[in-house]
């Protein structure tokens, strides 16, 4: 009776390698603090790897990678939904579905579409333009109240409440419409490298970001070498951009305020400062870690939780499939 009364949410992350600090300080982190709060659902979207070309072994393992991983962070199958998205054809069928419901225009005006194009001009195929209507089905097979959403995502969440309500008008309350979800922490982080960059795995300077299951060792060093400025003073200024992405990075790990880490570090140089971020970076990811290791260990484990997730969510999404099926006028 108690998920009953909870408030549902949806997040999917694509298994596309190696993800970062700045995923788990932006999104990641607040997951497990979510499943106290929310009904949660939450997805690996392998499906959406696949707009770009994919080695299929490299795939296969970056998928293993990230449920894995999924279950470190602390989120809990027992309490919450974990699945893999190609394990539900639901997903592909309502896309389908939807992709009928929705306008040439409003993809064509999708703004990562462009972006996306461009850095794979000579792969610009159906899937990345239309991706967009998956990630709308994702959304609605689920019923969400809330879906967290990144200042990337905010037009792809829009366009699956556009998808919504324009199916909604003509047959009914089919789908509930999702309102995008703002957690009460978050962090933009930066590029330990280049701060006015948002930090990214692909990066090619790999001093640049930190990965959740990086070794404390190599987590030292990145932050060691991370860019500052000549001021050597630790405090926010307009133009102290690495100093300011550290004490963000510190702040969201130790919940200190900025004034705080101010006051703490008064009279220190920037070398104390790094040795003390990189400290608390790695102690915060270090129980991580240690938990993923010992879960992809065991496959045979980690088979069983997913396939039980997708049973899970299967059931949830083929009702709503149907019900939207029935609603359209085909035989079941």
């Amino acid at each position: 009776m108690e998920n009953e009364a909870k408030k549902k949410v949806l997040s999917c992350i694509q298994p596309s390698g190696m993800l970062t600090l700045g995923n788990y300080l932006g999104a990641l982190k607040n997951w497990k603090n979510m499943q106290e709060e929310f009904d949660c659902t939450f997805a690996v979207a392998d499906l959406h790897a696949i707009t770009v070309r994919q080695e299929p072994a490299k795939l296969r393992s970056q998928i293993y990678s990230t449920y894995a991983l999924m279950l470190a962070l602390g989120l809990d199958p027992e309490e919450s939904t974990l699945f893999i998205q190609s394990h539900v054809p639901a997903h592909s069928q309502l896309s389908w579905l939807l992709s009928c419901y929705t306008q040439f225009g409003e993809m064509s005006r999708m703004t990562q579409f462009k972006d996306k194009s461009a850095k794979h001009a000579d792969n610009v195929n159906v899937g990345l333009f239309s991706y967009p209507v998956l990630m709308a089905a994702d959304i609605l097979l689920y019923k969400p109240d809330f879906v967290p959403v990144g200042a990337d995502q905010k037009q792809h969440l829009e366009i699956a409440r556009d998808i919504a309500e324009r199916f909604n008008g003509i047959y009914g309350d089919v789908f509930t419409v999702p309102d995008p979800y703002i957690p009460k922490i978050g962090a933009r982080v930066m590029s330990l490298q280049d701060p006015t960059k948002k930090m990214s795995k692909s990066d090619e300077n790999l001093n640049a970001w930190v990965a959740i299951l990086d070794t404390p060792d190599d987590i030292m060093r990145k932050f060691k070498r991370a860019v500052t400025d000549s001021e050597a003073k630790v405090c926010i200024g307009e133009e102290k951009h690495g100093i300011n992405n550290l004490i963000g990075i510190y702040s969201a790990i130790t919940g200190k305020t900025s004034d705080e880490i101010t006051a703490e570090f008064e009279g220190k140089g920037y070398g104390d400062f790094k040795l003390a971020v990189g400290e608390a970076v790695a102690e915060e990811l270090r129980p991580i870690r240690e938990k993923y290791d010992c879960i992809i260990k065991d496959k045979a484990a980690l088979e069983a939780l997913y396939r039980e997730g997708a049973e899970k969510a299967g059931y949830v999404a083929r009702k709503t499939l149907n019900k939207a099926m029935k609603k359209v006028g085909f035989v079941l």
